[in-house]
């Protein structure tokens, strides 16, 4: 905690306020999860146009920058 903050005003108000931001990264990490599972899903039902020879290509590029 005293990383965040060595001397808090209220000690108990700084551990409420770390268990919120806590609470709330995990809810957002969770529903970026539902998401992307849900993107996933939805590729291969086939009801998003993907261009997986394009991704190949892209990714190929980046990784040659790489090097």
């Amino acid at each position: 905690m005293n990383s965040v903050d060595p001397a808090p005003a209220s000690r108990s108000r700084l551990i409420r306020d770390l268990a919120l931001k806590g609470a709330e990264v995990t809810r957002d990490e969770e529903e970026r999860r539902r998401r992307g599972i849900e993107t996933l899903k939805r590729l291969a039902r086939g009801e998003i146009d993907y261009d997986f020879e394009a991704v190949r290509q892209i990714h190929a590029e980046r990784e040659a920058g790489f090097e």
